[in-house]
């Protein structure tokens, strides 16, 4: 039966309390009003807003406590505010993009209103002590975006309770005893994202709190278009435990305006999650939404007059005052009292913000005035500059772009002009140039003394008794140091335990370390990919399995928009050091390509992507990752795994840099920059090429994000003045990203005497089979050919055509 037992009384029911919830209830409430207002008012591009979830929320939030973690819904301001983490001054600091970390600490006017975020990270981006916190992930805007990190966070919960190497982590976790509260809406439940985190937290037995705001919507669409039986808790039903023994979760249902129910629901959902470590889902029924979805338009299109009716009737809000009055916890007066200061609550907190977001902008407006004003004098184009300067002056509401466009505008205008006007343009331009990028474009990567960037490189180090050994066996040894030596270091992933990874980097490391650390998972990638988020996100440091790279699809969203983007649009306030292991280069057949870079690098900007050509230089990037802080997706070589190669003696110290590439071969014709697998078969290829008289030079660039640091390929250019940029991926992916980086990035374009060229797969994934990967996917005749070719345009009586 999915309905709530009989709970016992509760002692939280004081006057102080209720009325403490109402007042928030109201200011809340008048906050969306208001926050609506500011957008069609032109104050704010869109808005989103929490009002018709008040109730629900606040009693959720009785149940939170330091050290539990809310990964959640973008419209769970009553939530984070009634834990005393959201001033409404940063509710409107967020709503008109303010740009200024003490007024809008969550994201710094990064992301769009109701995204919430604790600050985990201190000035330098080291770690916060977490228990201490009521933490708020960064919420997403995606629907169930937010999803796949909750059961990652309350993974860990488990791993810090049940790993005793663990239990020294006292700033992360007490004994395990942290909650997460994730929170979404019942139409974004329909995703797949949901319905594999629910699985995964049943076979898991973490203690994840799930909340499905029911307002019986998705936008314009009704509940019995998105969910089988129109409710996610009778669809849910089957996961439910019948017994305390058995393996499942919990469910219950409550509705929305039923203030006692929702907080004695609320506290035992957080027991049994807290001390049982059982998956909870509670879905809270029969809630409203008075404004409608968004600012973007109105319900009244799609609601029927009965269905507006009804929300009237029972908006939250609206309930919750008539059992005050009915169970005589105050009096009209007293009520009314409380909702004409809530009024003046939200109206303060408005203006004050938004003035503190006007004079946050009056600096750069006011001294552009000045300026334009200054360069005027004496200048035969003295009027256009002034029609410059007083359309900027009437500008309403003007933002820091109006600013610098009117400069750029003035310095064009003055292109030709010979005097000082220029220089002052130009100082004012670079001077807002470098504090913008502060506040749009910075953070992508980790700024913090524990920068992977910043890990002192040191080089393999070999004797004359190094052994060479199968690659995968090298990964083994490597493995087996890193669990020794650092107990914070868990892998997860399909097959990645029992049988110790398809390729068996992990043979043997499981029945040593224990399932704890080591841990097979379903098929389920997203959530793989979440785990390992989550993990990392509470001080872990997971290395999460994506068996070959091509399945990599299945979690990119997740991957793309949340870990990618979690350091950059929290301003470095939040991080989650993941690294994510996977295999490609050189597979047979169309779903095992094994190469889909160019996909991966328009996606994962803020995650580095590392392509080793060996098992030795992917340990030595490991060791660099695991010092550092920034996720990273680092891609083997299959087909290295059974190739020879001798074992460093500082197997577990010696570290590559990121952004370094290698000189595999050196040569004085053509430079080949390549990477992966393709360094062997370019290095075959250079082989052949020169028993014809053409001199190859052979870079591996390593990584790919970052790439080339040190701009040194354009060295080699300045020597061979001639480029070859090859790879695997189709046509126009990390080959054309590879000749941007160096022709146009590090002006190599001067140096070249020749057309640089760039070799790839075809457009199509390759068929299976041998043949399919010789005619799909480049080969050392395609590299022989087209370098000679080259060599033959600048030499033909050298090197004849073929």
């Amino acid at each position: 039966m999915i309905a709530n037992e009989q709970l016992r009384s509760t002692d939280i029911l004081t006057r102080e309390k209720i009325l403490s919830d109402y007042r928030m209830a109201c200011e809340s409430r008048q906050v969306s009003l208001l926050g609506r207002r500011d957008v069609m008012g032109g104050r704010a591009k869109f808005g989103i807003f929490g009002d018709g979830k008040e109730l629900a929320q606040l009693a959720a939030a009785s149940a939170f406590r330091q050290g539990d973690f809310r990964s959640g819904y973008y419209r769970d301001q009553t939530f984070v505010a009634a834990l005393g983490e959201l001033r409404w001054t940063e509710f409107f600091a967020q709503l008109y993009a303010h740009t200024d970390i003490e007024a809008e600490p969550s994201t710094a006017g990064r992301s769009m209103n109701g995204h919430f975020a604790t600050r985990w990270l201190d000035e330098q981006g080291l770690w916060r002590n977490q228990t201490e916190l009521f933490n708020s992930v960064c919420d997403i805007a995606p629907t169930a975006g937010q999803i796949p990190r909750s059961l990652g966070l309350a993974y860990a919960s488990k791993l810090f309770r049940n790993n005793d190497a663990l239990h020294n982590l006292t700033n992360f976790s007490h004994n395990g005893d942290e909650v997460v509260f994730a929170t979404i809406g019942d139409a974004s439940t329909s995703q797949g994202m949901f319905w594999e985190t629910m699985n995964a937290a049943g076979v898991l037995q973490v203690p994840l709190l799930m909340s499905v705001w029911d307002d019986g919507y998705g936008i314009s669409v009704p509940v019995e278009y998105q969910t089988t039986k129109g409710s996610i808790s009778k669809a849910l039903a089957g996961f439910q435990r019948e017994s305390q023994d058995e393996k499942g979760i919990e469910i219950f249902t409550v509705k929305g305006w039923d203030y006692v129910a929702l907080l004695e629901t609320y506290q035992q959902a957080a027991r049994i999650c807290r001390e049982e470590h059982v998956p909870v889902l509670v879905h809270v029924q029969e809630l409203t939404q008075p404004q409608g979805h968004s600012s973007s338009g109105s319900h009244e299109r799609y609601k029927s007059k009965e269905r507006l009716s009804w929300e009237t009737e029972h908006d939250c809000n609206r309930t919750f005052r008539q059992w005050i009055l009915k169970n005589g916890y105050a009096s009209h007066d007293e009520l009314e009292a409380i909702e004409v200061e809530a009024r003046q609550t939200a109206k303060k907190a408005r203006t004050d913000s938004w003035h503190a977001f006007e004079q946050s902008m009056k600096g750069d407006f006011d001294s552009a005035i000045v300026l334009l004003q200054q360069v005027a004098r004496h200048n035969p184009k003295s009027a256009e500059l002034m029609a410059i300067r007083e359309e900027l002056r009437k500008t309403v509401n003007p933002l820091r772009r109006d600013a610098v466009a009117a400069i750029r505008k003035a310095q064009r205008l003055l292109r030709n002009d010979t005097g000082a006007s220029r220089s002052h343009l130009k100082a004012w331009l670079e001077r807002t140039k470098e504090e913008n990028a502060d506040r749009y474009n910075s953070y992508l990567y980790s700024h913090s003394p524990e920068s992977p960037m910043l890990v002192e490189p040191l080089p393999a180090h070999y004797t004359d008794d190094s052994i060479g050994v199968d690659g995968y066996i090298l990964m083994q040894r490597y493995f087996e140091s890193l669990f020794e030596r650092d107990a914070r270091v868990v892998a997860l992933g399909e097959d990645v335990g029992l049988i110790g990874d398809v390729n068996q980097g992990f043979a043997g490391l499981q029945e040593k370390f224990g399932e704890v650390r080591i841990t097979d998972t379903g098929i389920r990638e997203t959530t793989i990919i979440g785990q390992g988020i989550g993990l990392a996100m509470r001080g872990l440091r997971p290395i999460v399995e994506i068996q070959y790279f091509d399945y990599i699809f299945y979690a990119l969203a997740t991957l793309t928009d949340d870990l990618a983007t979690l350091l950059y649009r929290t301003k470095g306030g939040q991080k989650a050091p993941l690294i994510i292991r996977t295999r490609g280069h050189r597979l047979e057949g169309i779903w095992h390509s094994g190469s889909p870079l160019g996909a991966m690098l328009g996606s994962l900007r803020g995650i580095h992507v590392l392509v080793p050509r060996n098992m030795t230089q992917a340990a030595g990037f490991y060791n660099t990752l695991i010092k550092g802080d920034d996720p990273a997706l680092l891609i083997e070589c299959l087909n290295g795994y059974r190739l020879k190669e001798k074992v460093p003696d500082n197997l577990a110290e010696f570290c590559v840099p990121l952004g370094v590439p290698d000189v595999l071969r050196s040569g004085t014709d053509v430079t080949v920059v390549t990477y992966g697998s393709m360094c062997r078969i370019v290095l075959e290829a250079a082989g052949q090429l020169a028993e014809m008289g053409v001199s190859i030079e052979v870079i591996d660039v390593q990584t790919l994000l970052p790439f080339d640091v040190h701009h040194s390929i354009v060295d080699s250019i300045k020597k061979t003045n001639r480029v070859i940029f090859a790879d695997e991926d189709v046509p126009g992916g990390a080959s054309a990203y590879m000749m941007q980086q160096v022709v146009e990035g590090q002006n190599a374009y001067r140096y070249l005497d020749s057309v640089p060229r760039t070799i790839s797969a075809k457009a199509h994934r390759p068929p299976y089979g041998s043949d399919g990967d010789y005619f799909s996917k480049p080969n050392v005749d395609d590299i022989i050919d087209v370098a000679y070719a080259i060599m033959s345009e600048c030499e033909p009586d050298r090197f004849p055509p073929i």
